[in-house]
């Protein structure tokens, strides 16, 4: 299984897309490590610079409908070579919340109220994110603010972070 814990990103705007993930141009790379250096290259926020605000980063926590755009699992594969397994939102796009799950990779879906929370409270901060899968619990934690948070994932998508994905849940089962 996966490491979701870690340094967490916040990244302020809805509608990240698959594009800005990461960009088209570098679909025809033949392995995953091509991909780290461009992660959130062409991402359109004000302040965000992908070399300075990535490093070191293990979580991203954003706005709704994360991962919309063009259905790639290079998307995820793009996150996972550079250490991010967890992305928490207050919402996703299917196709790309699959991706991540087939991957091994955690999608976690927070209340639009919570997400905002977590904004006001935590952004302007150095945090961490500690999850606890057997609990469901987030722990966020920045200077002496920890906050608990619950979370579901359904046992399939459960089953396949534990295999640490797709094809080796597949393995494992057939």
């Amino acid at each position: 299984m996966k490491d979701f814990n870690g340094p967490a990103l916040f990244l302020d705007r809805a509608d990240i897309n698959t594009d800005e993930i990461i960009p088209a141009k570098y679909l025809t790379e033949i392995t995953r490590q091509a991909l780290k250096p461009h992660l959130l290259e062409d991402l359109d926020l004000a302040g965000f610079s992908p070399a300075e605000d990535l490093a070191g980063k293990k979580v991203i926590i954003a706005r709704a409908n994360f991962g919309c755009g063009s259905s790639r699992e290079h998307a995820p594969w793009s996150l996972e070579v550079n250490g991010i397994h967890l992305v928490i939102a207050e919402s996703f796009a299917r196709i790309f919340r699959r991706n991540m799950y087939n991957c091994g990779l955690m999608a976690v879906e927070l209340a639009s109220e919570t997400i905002d929370n977590l904004f006001e409270n935590f952004a302007s901060l150095p945090t961490t994110v500690e999850t606890d899968i057997e609990q469901g619990t987030f722990k966020i934690s920045a200077d002496s603010r920890n906050e608990i948070l619950p979370f579901t994932i359904s046992p399939f998508d459960r089953s396949l972070v534990d295999a640490g994905g797709w094809v080796a849940y597949a393995d494992a089962c057939y």
